[in-house]
């Protein structure tokens, strides 16, 4: 007559944990990724601040050199416009330096 087979409780056991650690592990998976993704967008964000603030820097220079009669007067003038009084002339076909 053979042996009854009978449960082997240390190795029922071990599943058991085994299964438990799975459960815990597969649990931190999802606030792990986000938190990952939530820290990639915190340095992405970090970078666009940075590059918003140098153009904020550059535009207050950029104001504050208007403030000056002649800056404010070159700027004009690359536009093509002229003082009160004065006539603009617009020289047409010269000869190419080439």
């Amino acid at each position: 007559m053979s042996k009854p087979a009978t449960i082997r409780w240390d190795r029922l056991s071990r599943y058991g944990l085994l299964l438990v650690l799975v459960i815990l592990l597969a649990l931190y998976v999802n606030p792990l990724r986000n938190y990952l993704s939530t820290r990639n967008e915190s340095h992405r964000r970090a970078a666009e601040v940075s590059t918003l603030e140098r153009e904020n820097h550059r535009l207050l220079a950029k104001k504050r050199a208007l403030t000056d009669k002649g800056v404010l007067e070159e700027e004009a003038r690359k536009l093509g416009m002229l003082r009160p009084g004065e006539r603009g002339y617009v020289v047409k076909d010269l000869p190419s330096g080439e």
